[in-house]
């Protein structure tokens, strides 16, 4: 089986989508990603892609932060996604990447004056964190004001901030790292959004703790909402309440949905999986995989029946 990108314009084997050393983006950090599960349902012999449009969406909102001209409309990159998939033909858990970016071969830091390009390929990828519940330790490394790089748009360079503080956090014996916000509060983690569980409800980040308004995130949110009656509170959350929570999740397209079992080598809760992750987890992995028809319009499906 041969993996296909959509590079220069055109579908290409993935190991011939190159670009040269000399690319803006490469030394500059100046382009927007996105990440899109495409997810195996082995029953239906069919991969969804989840909440491509919301993915393609934000990614024109950091184009215009970027000033990347991106020439496709949002059904436009659906549709080329899927062509690539189509090609590729994968049976299995995949992970999308869609990358605009500075394209020309040209040094000088700017953003004008800069050709602009769009590449997506994807790649079989299972889990994100290979634990079933995770470890996780505060990090010294603080996320960006909105002032420095702006936190809602998924821009390349921004990525070196959550590289430091998720190996430091691997290199300390944690699964991955919790930053906080420049005023102490808790913010997220280096790919993933973080919930707590306390009194029954759900609290979490707000924008204004330099949080990315996570797609999974959101999903989350509904899904605790609609299917489980509990409330989410977008707030302030200490480092305290990180260690007494009763429950305590990461989400994200990579991630998922995944427990956190300790955080600073304390338990949360008892360190097991809680209940109430445990339902929205499930409830999750049918959603995703186009197995429950009420959010059958979050899953787009990748092969013709």
């Amino acid at each position: 089986m041969t993996s296909y990108a959509y590079f220069h314009k055109q579908f290409v084997p993935l190991s011939e989508a190159k670009i040269g050393i000399m690319t803006h983006c490469l030394h500059y950090g100046t382009a927007v990603f996105e990440g899109i599960r495409g997810n195996w349902n082995s029953q239906q012999q069919q991969i969804y892609l989840f909440r491509p449009k919301q993915h393609y969406q934000r990614m024109h909102n950091g184009c215009r932060v970027i000033k990347i001209d991106l020439p496709y409309s949002v059904d436009e990159l659906i549709q080329i996604t899927i062509e690539m998939l189509q090609k590729s033909g994968f049976k299995e858990d995949v992970y999308v990447r869609p990358v605009a970016y500075k394209s020309a071969e040209a040094l000088g830091v700017r953003l004008h004056d800069v050709a602009d390009d769009f590449f997506v390929f994807a790649i079989p990828w299972g889990r994100y964190l290979d634990v079933d519940k995770a470890k996780c330790g505060v990090s010294s490394w603080r996320r960006p004001d909105d002032n420095v790089i702006p936190p809602q748009a998924k821009i390349t360079g921004l990525y070196a901030n959550n590289a430091l503080a998720k190996s430091d956090a691997i290199e300390h014996g944690f699964d991955e790292a919790i930053m906080l916000d420049q005023a102490g509060h808790i913010s997220e983690g280096t790919g993933e959004n973080i919930f707590l569980v306390i009194n029954g409800k759900l609290v979490t980040p707000a924008i204004y703790n330099n949080t990315l308004m996570g797609i999974t995130r959101d999903t989350a949110i509904k899904l605790a909402q609609n299917e489980l009656g509990i409330e989410t509170i977008e707030r302030n959350i200490t480092r305290y309440e990180l260690y007494t929570a009763d429950e305590c999740f990461l989400t994200g397209t990579a991630a998922h949905i995944t427990p956190v079992a300790e955080i600073d080598h304390r338990k949360i809760g008892n360190g097991e999986i809680g209940q109430i992750t445990k339902k929205l987890q499930k409830i999750y992995s049918d959603v995703i995989r186009g197995n429950n028809p009420k959010y059958l319009d979050w899953c787009t499906a990748v092969y013709k029946k």
